[in-house]
């Protein structure tokens, strides 16, 4: 059969072929990863929608925290499967598919992150460190955030090792030296054993938890607050705002007093210093009626006792409780305060004096 186009209609044929070649696999992936994304927000929408109507606001943080590396990671993955779709060179294929496996990965590991983040945040907005009785939230708290870092750094490790694994040439070097594994293994133990032993000690922490976030102890000679727990180092918050950093492995290895370890609440004492005429069933009556006139006191504790007899005074114990160590400064303040200016106003003849016989003095005079 005698070919009857002219070449210039040839040339525009094999152009228009050669342009929908070209054109159609953009369209059908531009196509793709709209619908996707589309549907994507539109089940976003419906999740962020339902938890709203059913007042779960976990199900609603969640899905915000994974709502950005979703987005990210959808267009990667629809390309990934409409690689060869598209009329992409052979020879440029697996150079785009490793890139697309990396991206992935990266992206995976921070959809994971987030929901991590997510779940934490939850936790925290659940549990309150802020109220009075926040002994179970400080333990949580205190568990999830230190398991948070755990995680967290696990999932970093293995996406960078999952990304080094996509190389061959690295695999290669891995498998070489797999057999040295072991020496190599020992050297580094020994290098980092001080960091391995403060890890360790950071996860023990976080199982047994002799102290926890926002917990009142004494370390070092200084008082503070539990601020910020970490794998290998804890910061105290110090009663004039500086902070003092000690290694995890100190609470580990070293006595510390912890205030609220098993409770907010504390014992505090006053002690007088007072002659032996000094009325004790008056001054008992009287730190009682101190506790009553303040807020300080959570009328658990109130007691005066007796605890010395000395040379020249009577040694008194005013016991008392309060909520939390704060509270506690304040109160035993306040009660030596009022002590002291009611000794001074109605037993002035009972602050403690010195006395000197001299019998003898006067019997030489005389004679």
């Amino acid at each position: 059969m005698t070919n009857i186009l002219t070449p210039e209609i040839q040339d525009v044929g094999l152009f228009f072929s050669k342009f929908s070649d070209a054109v159609v696999p953009i369209i059908i992936l531009s196509a793709a990863l709209i619908t996707g994304i589309l549907l994507l927000l539109l089940l976003f929408g419906l999740l962020i929608g339902y938890a709203r109507r059913t007042n779960k606001p976990a199900l609603e943080e969640i899905v915000r925290k994974v709502r950005s590396p979703a987005l990210f990671l959808l267009p990667v993955l629809t390309v990934l499967i409409l690689l060869q779709t598209m009329g992409v060179p052979d020879s440029i294929i697996p150079v785009l598919r490793h890139v697309m496996v990396i991206t992935i990965i990266v992206f995976i590991a921070w959809l994971l992150l987030r929901i991590i983040h997510g779940i934490v945040s939850l936790m925290m907005q659940r549990y309150d460190i802020s109220v009075q009785d926040n002994l179970k939230a400080r333990t949580i708290i205190t568990q999830v955030t230190i398991i948070q870092r755990i995680v967290g750094v696990s999932i970093i490790i293995v996406s960078a090792a999952a990304i080094l694994m996509t190389f061959e040439t690295i695999r290669q070097i891995g498998v070489g030296l797999l057999a040295s594994a072991g020496v190599i293994g020992i050297i580094i133990g020994f290098a980092a054993q001080k960091t391995i032993a403060m890890v360790l000690a950071g996860i023990q922490i976080a199982l047994t938890q002799p102290v926890k976030i926002d917990d009142v102890v004494i370390i070092e000679g200084e008082w503070g607050r539990i601020e910020e727990i970490t794998l290998t180092y804890l910061v105290v918050r110090i009663w004039d705002l500086r902070r003092l950093v000690v290694p995890i492995t100190y609470v580990i290895e070293n006595p510390i007093q912890n205030w609220t370890r098993s409770s907010a609440n504390l014992l505090g004492t006053v002690y007088v210093y007072a002659d032996y005429r000094v009325p004790v069933d008056i001054l008992r009556k009287q730190l009682r009626s101190i506790l009553e006139k303040t807020d300080l006191w959570d009328t658990q504790v109130c007691g005066l006792v007796v605890t010395n007899l000395k040379e020249e005074t009577v040694e008194l114990r005013a016991l008392m409780s309060a909520e939390n160590s704060s509270k506690l400064w304040d109160l035993r303040c306040l009660v030596r305060e009022e002590l002291l200016t009611y000794i001074q106003k109605y037993h002035a003849d009972c602050l403690p004096r010195s006395r000197i016989e001299i019998t003898k003095m006067q019997e030489s005079s005389r004679q």
